[in-house]
């Protein structure tokens, strides 16, 4: 049984299809990004080098959106 798409398990395929209908994780960024832990996504947001997030209690989300135009914006920079 197939899950439906707005269930995703793979933050990945929800980027390349068009935003997710969630906020996404810092367990997201790291599957996105291929990056070694969770602890690089929290040191990002320590010294304001990630994307931006918003903190809804305990828990840090990312907007889709932002993550994208941040990435971008990653992109860019290293382009020039």
């Amino acid at each position: 049984m197939t899950a439906p798409r707005n269930q995703s398990t793979d933050p990945r395929a929800d980027l390349r299809g068009g935003l997710p209908e969630r906020y996404l994780t810092p367990e997201d960024l790291v599957t996105l990004f291929s990056l070694p832990s969770v602890e690089t996504v929290y040191a990002w947001r320590r010294k304001h080098l990630g994307p931006p997030a918003i903190r809804i209690g305990k828990y840090l989300r990312y907007d889709p959106a932002a993550v994208h135009a941040w990435a971008q914006q990653q992109t860019d920079h290293d382009a020039a």
